[in-house]
């Protein structure tokens, strides 16, 4: 414990020390950017499979003294078990120690490898064990982008295997052969013939792995066993079960079935979009049109993103939306005031480097004129609520939970934070990156104008 307490302290004093010496900590891009060479991907992949390996050592020791896995990966932390620390970050990491899906971010030292059995995901994936087994990840890496498969794993038998991210789209990856695969779903299914949530994925990939293998035949028996255990009630189920009915080109069976489903969501657009696909096969061309009419997707967005430098001196476009309160806020209402626009998260410590630079300028500015809004990227309510009781941050923030498809986010074509976008009072962008001192500065230029 103490020693991963020392650990946290020094990732807090190189942020506190970037504050102190004025530094703009780069941002964290929300989408890779920088593409390694094909010899340093290579060496990467290496070392990371070499971390896995001993992390899935230390695992074993903390089984054997524990008696459980550990909650977190900065658990196993201690001279018993892992006595280096930087095996607990990947070569390909460039953000410093953080899992690439959000919810996997270690929140006791900085981690690369996404632990699949901390306390939020540790009831989902015991269900997935049983209907699986222990081939499923337990430990994984995402940060080996232009791979030709995008995760790197350590399952609960402490194997290394690649796989595709969403490994239930495939699970033939992590076992040796289609067989192999097909062999374990089957017995899967015999424990487990239904599961509300892990039935959507198991069904379609057996169905699939049966014709793949020349056993077209089976799928009837597997569409039969679905058929006998689906929730009516449950689009999923209807969404499962039309994929099978397609997978064997029974076009007209999964329209009826979809037309069912109509029937009880008349205006989700993927249902619509389903039965445009389904009547574009069966020759119903004007039948196609309408239901993909209905099933074109409603704009998250208030207008397409314009790049940010060319919005420079011009109107800002509105958005609209709720704030972590769930009360209506937009720019609109801003106007006649500087704004800040303030896109950050919690869990990004560039942001929180920069965010007592933002308070200061706040607190000297607040009754002249200036205003924030806090654009927040991170997934945790509670975790930002606390943070912003903690910090004495007073300005609304815009929450929706989401990160890479943050709606004001996208709406503004922002990838990367911390991203500040400096508004005048008519509502035109001053600018779309000002960070430290220089914000200050254009604060008060602008409060004069």
């Amino acid at each position: 414990m103490k020693t991963i307490l020392t650990i946290g302290i020094v990732w807090s004093l190189l942020i506190t020390a970037a504050i102190a010496q004025e530094q703009v900590i780069p941002a964290i891009r929300l989408e890779e950017a920088i593409v390694p060479t094909p010899e340093q991907r290579e060496k990467n992949l290496e070392i990371c499979m070499q971390n896995l390996i001993k992390l899935g050592k230390s695992i074993e020791v903390y089984l054997e003294v524990n008696g459980d896995y550990p909650e977190w990966l900065s658990d196993l932390y201690h001279p018993k078990y892992l006595p280096d620390p930087d095996v607990l970050i990947c070569p390909a990491d460039r953000s410093g120690g953080i899992a690439l899906f959000s919810a996997n971010i270690d929140p006791k030292m900085p981690v690369s490898y996404g632990y699949q059995f901390h306390p939020a995901y540790r009831a989902r994936k015991t269900e997935a064990r049983l209907l699986y087994g222990d081939v499923i990840p337990l430990v994984r890496c995402r940060h080996h982008a232009g791979q030709d498969t995008s995760c790197l794993n350590l399952s609960f038998s402490l194997k290394i295997t690649q796989s595709v991210s969403r490994w239930e789209d495939a699970p033939e990856q992590l076992y040796e052969t289609p067989e192999q695969t097909i062999a374990a779903l089957e017995a899967g299914l015999e424990r487990h013939p239904y599961h509300e949530r892990l039935s959507y994925y198991v069904y379609p990939v057996l169905a699939r792995l049966y014709i793949e293998s020349e056993h077209k035949e089976k799928v009837e028996g597997l569409i039969k066993l679905f058929r006998s255990k689906m929730n009516t009630d449950s689009a999923r189920d209807y969404f499962t079960l039309g994929t099978m009915l397609g997978q064997m080109n029974r076009n007209e069976e999964a329209l009826q079935l979809f037309k069912e489903l109509e029937a009880q969501t008349p205006n989700d657009p993927n249902v619509h979009q389903q039965l445009a696909g389904l009547h574009e096969k069966l020759g119903n061309t004007d039948l196609a049109k309408e239901h993909q009419r209905k099933g074109e997707p409603k704009p998250v967005l208030l207008r397409e993103p314009e790049p940010a430098m060319e919005l420079i001196g011009k109107v800002v476009p509105d958005f609209s939306a709720t704030d972590l309160d769930g009360n209506p806020i937009s720019l609109e209402q801003y106007r006649g005031k500087v704004v800040l626009l303030d896109f950050w998260a919690v869990w990004c410590a560039p942001c929180i480097a920069e965010m007592p630079k933002i308070k200061k300028v706040y607190d000297t500015y607040k009754n002249e004129g200036f205003d924030i809004i806090g654009i927040s990227l991170d997934f945790d309510k509670k975790r930002l609520r606390d943070y912003l009781k903690e910090n004495d941050i007073p300005w609304r923030q815009v929450f929706s939970g989401k990160i890479m498809d943050n709606p004001v986010a996208l709406h503004y074509n922002v990838r990367s934070i911390p991203t500040q976008w400096l508004i005048d009072k008519d509502g035109s962008l001053i600018s779309h990156q000002v960070r430290g001192e220089t914000l200050k500065e254009m604060v008060a230029e602008a409060l004069k104008e």
